[in-house]
């Protein structure tokens, strides 16, 4: 499959789900990157749009009450972008509210950490609400190892902890600077800490510490402009969201 050479020049939000956990209303988001080649890159797909909430489920967050849905697919639409336009499909991992869609995208190239791809493969019971999701031929992946540099101004960290193999990703935009979208390996800003709590849904506490503090160097380290955290809701009510981009 053709992968994009070009750098990224735009950046949209999504908000595809509101998960409900008592008085939270937590963002499920996905994130668009278009590139100066004309590429459409997509980070996560969020819920199955078939989605329903087991609850005391092994896969369900602890305390979720309901799902509330916007569909990535009719948002991406309303910019011009069909599910046949996407080119690449970055997968931060396979739990449900990141990876429930993948097939409404059949041109799209998977890009995963190998580990994480392996643990799922491996029969994790963890990801088997998405394997039909997930579970496509090699062909469709690239997997990648570690730290990634993917192309020019985007690149993959691999962040485990939250899950064996989740990645993070870093973005370069002309205009707004360094873009980190830590995903799960920090949901709230408040997290953002070498003294992290460790998570109800972290599979290795001190691999979530230990990725957390990777990513705080990082952002020390390369001036990151902007952090995006996995599901803020008080950050995401100041973000810029689509038909609104960071360029």
């Amino acid at each position: 499959m053709e992968t994009s050479t070009s750098a990224p020049q735009r950046l949209y939000l999504m908000q595809v789900a509101t998960m409900i956990r008592g008085p939270l209303r937590l963002p499920d988001p996905c994130y668009l990157i278009q590139t100066g080649d004309g590429k459409n890159i997509l980070i996560d797909s969020g819920f199955s749009p078939n989605f329903r909430l087991v609850p005391n489920s092994p896969t369900t967050a602890p305390g979720l009450k309901r799902v509330e849905q916007k569909s990535v697919v009719e948002q991406l639409t309303t910019i011009g972008v069909k599910p046949s336009d996407i080119n690449i499909v970055i997968i931060t991992h396979f739990d449900e509210d990141h990876a429930g869609n993948l097939a409404a995208f059949p041109n799209a190239q998977l890009i995963a950490q190998r580990r994480q791809y392996e643990v799922a493969r491996a029969g994790d019971p963890r990801f088997a609400s998405t394997r039909s999701q997930w579970d496509r031929p090699l062909s469709r992946y690239q997997l990648v190892d570690g730290d990634t540099q993917l192309l020019p101004g985007l690149k993959l960290i691999e962040t485990s902890g939250h899950c064996l193999g989740h990645q993070s990703v870093l973005v370069h935009l002309p205009q707004t600077g360094l873009v980190l979208l830590t995903a799960d390996a920090v949901t709230v800003q408040a997290h953002f800490t070498p003294h992290q709590p460790v998570g109800p849904t972290d599979a290795d506490g001190a691999g979530a510490i230990a990725s957390t503090c990777k990513l705080l160097a990082l952002v020390e380290r390369e001036h990151v402009s902007l952090v995006i955290f996995g599901h803020d809701e008080a950050q995401w009510a100041t973000l810029k969201c689509l038909p609104d981009f960071y360029d």
